[in-house]
């Protein structure tokens, strides 16, 4: 197992950080669980990818960056009138960790202070929740700050800049999970119960749906 750096120090009465947040908006995988692409299934009159595309235009985040794998040009296309630089990632199907680091790279020569990762099949991700996620990280100085929801403390998520070496040692199928499970009380949360409704599976979005409806 890869070393990891030891999590800055920071302290709650620490001023926010003046420096450019990235957003990384993870599209890549093959939707195989779902038979088809999801991240162009139809939600409140705009396709996942757009909608989750469009809550990142609102954080006012930059650079925002796109990562494509499976499909590309569709994908792109959904983007086109948004200010997205869109990466496809060759070794999609290596799993996440390569998807993070594609985007790492594009967002690099802005030297950001942090990095939002969100996916596009989380749609009940909002711009209020983004925001607090952003504002407390940029406040703390944590390594990271993460939503909360069930079990899980994961993304969306805002890594440090002294987060980066972690991020690059991911591998494979490693998402962000784990690695902000290894911070322990380092990590910073954000409740997000919501959070627990992803798109994996027609079911998923079945209830996706019909939550809309309620």
């Amino acid at each position: 197992m890869a070393s990891r750096p030891l999590p800055p120090t920071f302290s709650a009465t620490a001023p926010a950080s003046s420096g450019s947040v990235a957003l990384l908006l993870l599209a890549a995988g093959a939707s195989s669980r779902m038979g088809q692409p999801k991240q162009l299934l139809p939600y409140r009159g705009r396709t996942l990818l757009r909608h989750a595309a469009e809550t990142a235009v609102a954080t006012g985040c930059t650079p925002l960056v796109l990562v494509t794998g499976a499909i590309h040009a569709s994908l792109a296309a959904e983007v086109a009138d948004l200010p997205f630089q869109v990466v496809h990632n060759p070794d999609w199907q290596t799993g996440m960790a390569s998807s993070i680091q594609a985007g790492l790279a594009a967002a690099a020569s802005s030297k950001p202070s942090a990095y939002l990762v969100m996916l596009s099949d989380q749609p009940l991700v909002t711009p209020e929740l983004l925001h607090q996620l952003i504002e407390k990280q940029q406040y703390t100085h944590a390594p990271v700050v993460a939503a909360a929801y069930g079990d899980t403390l994961g993304v969306p998520a805002v890594f440090d800049q002294s987060a980066l070496p972690a991020l690059h040692s991911l591998q494979g199928a490693q998402g962000a999970n784990r690695l902000i499970a290894s911070w322990g009380k380092a990590a910073g949360r954000i409740t997000f119960p919501e959070g627990l409704l992803d798109v994996d599976t027609p079911e998923q979005y079945a209830s996706l749906l019909a939550k809309g409806e309620e």
